[in-house]
C-alpha cells in the first residue's frame, strides 16, 4: 500500500517504520530509511526519529544509532524529549554509557522511562555507586507499573543482589500486586531461604488473584516448614476463603490465629470475616460478629453486609443496615451512591429523595471514573465521559 501511495508524508513513513518495529523487524526499519530520501525528498521528524532510534537499539547498531543520533542533534526536533529518552535508552543497549549521559542531563521533563533508562546505561556498565545514587533521587519511584518493575528487577540481576532475602521478598510482593503472579511464584520457588515476609508475600498474591485453593496450600506448606504465620498472612487467608465461599474453613482460620499463634484480631480480620459470612449468605451471624467486635465498625464492614442483604433478598435487615452507614457521615460518594440504589431497588423513593439531598448538602461529586493500561513503556488513561 505504501508502494501505491502517489504521494506519501511523515505520517505515512512513520506509520511504516513504526510496523516494521513493532512486527520485531528493526532491521527492516533501518533498511527502508533511506527511501524517504531518494523517492520523497522527506526529512525526518521526531516520529521517525524515534522508529530509528528503537530500531538501532533492538539491534545494537552502534554505528547506525550514532549516525540517528549526529542527525537529531542537527534536526528541527532536537528539543524532543521521547527522542531523547529512547537515545538514552539506545546508548545503553549499545554499551555507550558516556553518550548516554548527556542526552538525560537535556532532557527538559524527565519521565520514569528516561530515569530509568539511564539507570540501565548504570547498570550494564558495572557502576554500581552511581545507580544507586541516582536511584535515591528518582522523584516518583512507584513499584505498581509493571515494566519499570521488571526492569529494577534487571538491575538487581545485574548487581548480583537477587540473593537478598530483603529484595526477593519485594520482588514477590511486586510481581504480586503488579499482577504477574507467574513471576512471583517463580522468584519465590527458587528463594534458598524464606521467612514469614516471603511466605505471606506469596500467600496475599495468591488471594487477591482469587486462587483460593493455591493460597491455602501454600499456607499448609508454610506451617509444614516450621514458619509462624504473621496477621497479615491470615488477613490474606481470610480474604481467599471468603472470595471462593470457603466458610469453614475460614471460621477454623479464624479460630486457629487466637487459639494456635495468640494473634488478636485487628480491624482487617473482622472485615474479612464479615465479608466471608456475608458473601454466603449468613447475614445475621455477620451482622452479629458486627455488633460483637471490640473495633468500631468503619463503612466497609456496613457496606459488606449491605451488599450481602441486596444480593441476597433481606429486605428487612437492608433497610436496618444503611442508617449505621448514614450515621458514619462518610465523605465517600460510592457510599451514598451505593444507598440510594439500594433504597432504589426496594422502592423506597422517599429514602432515595433523602440521600440525594443529604449528598448535596455535604457537597458529594463522585469523582470520574478511570482505566489504565501499559503498553511497553507507554502508558495510556481513559477516563470516564471523556472522548
Amino acid at each position: 500500500m505504501l508502494d501505491e501511495m502517489p504521494h506519501r508524508d511523515h505520517f505515512s513513513w512513520g506509520s511504516i517504520l513504526i510496523a516494521y518495529y513493532q512486527a520485531n523487524l528493526p532491521q527492516k526499519t533501518l533498511a527502508i530509511f533511506p527511501a524517504m530520501f531518494t523517492l520523497d525528498k522527506l526529512q525526518p521528524n521526531h516520529i521517525v526519529f524515534a522508529s530509528l532510534v528503537k530500531a538501532c537499539a533492538c539491534l545494537g547498531a552502534t554505528r547506525q544509532g550514532r549516525q540517528v543520533h549526529a542527525r537529531f542533534v542537527i534536526s528541527p526536533f532536537c528539543d524532543n524529549d521521547f527522542v531523547k529518552s529512547s537515545l538514552v535508552d539506545t546508548n545503553a543497549k549499545c554499551g555507550l554509557s558516556g553518550d548516554a549521559h548527556p542526552v538525560f542531563d537535556s532532557i527538559k521533563f524527565k519521565d520514569s522511562v528516561s530515569w530509568n533508562a539511564m539507570l540501565s546505561v548504570y547498570a550494564r556498565s558495572g557502576r554500581r555507586n552511581e545507580a544507586l545514587e541516582m536511584f535515591e533521587t528518582v522523584p516518583d519511584r512507584n513499584l505498581s507499573l509493571l515494566e519499570l518493575g521488571k526492569q529494577i528487577h534487571g538491575i538487581v540481576i545485574a548487581f548480583g543482589y537477587e540473593s537478598s532475602l530483603f529484595i526477593s521478598n519485594a520482588l514477590v510482593d511486586m510481581y504480586a500486586k503488579c499482577s504477574d503472579i507467574v513471576a512471583a511464584k517463580n522468584i519465590f520457588g527458587r528463594m534458598r531461604r524464606k521467612d514469614v515476609v516471603s511466605w505471606t508475600s506469596i500467600i496475599v498474591g495468591e488471594a487477591q488473584h482469587g486462587r483460593a485453593e493455591e493460597a491455602l496450600a501454600i499456607y499448609d506448606a508454610m506451617v509444614s516448614a516450621g514458619v509462624k504465620p504473621s496477621e497479615v498472612t491470615f488477613v490474606g487467608l481470610t480474604y481467599a476463603c471468603s472470595h471462593v465461599g470457603l466458610v469453614s474453613r475460614g471460621r477454623k482460620l479464624f479460630k486457629s490465629m487466637t487459639d494456635d499463634y495468640g494473634i488478636s484480631p485487628s480491624l482487617k480480620h473482622y472485615k474479612c470475616f464479615v465479608d466471608l459470612r456475608s458473601r454466603s449468605g449468613h447475614l445475621a451471624e455477620a451482622e452479629n460478629v458486627i455488633k460483637a467486635m471490640p473495633f468500631k465498625p468503619n463503612k466497609h464492614t456496613w457496606k459488606f453486609l449491605l451488599s450481602a442483604c441486596k444480593q441476597h433478598g433481606n429486605t428487612q435487615m437492608g433497610i436496618r443496615v444503611p442508617n449505621q452507614l448514614l450515621s458514619l457521615k462518610s465523605d465517600d460518594p460510592a457510599t451514598y451512591i451505593f444507598l440510594s440504589d439500594v433504597y432504589a431497588s426496594a422502592a423506597m423513593w422517599e429514602h432515595v429523595l433523602k440521600v440525594r439531598k443529604l449528598m448535596a448538602l455535604v457537597e458529594v461529586k463522585k469523582e470520574m471514573g478511570c482505566s489504565r493500561i501499559d503498553i511497553g513503556k507507554e502508558s495510556q488513561v481513559f477516563h470516564a465521559g471523556k472522548p
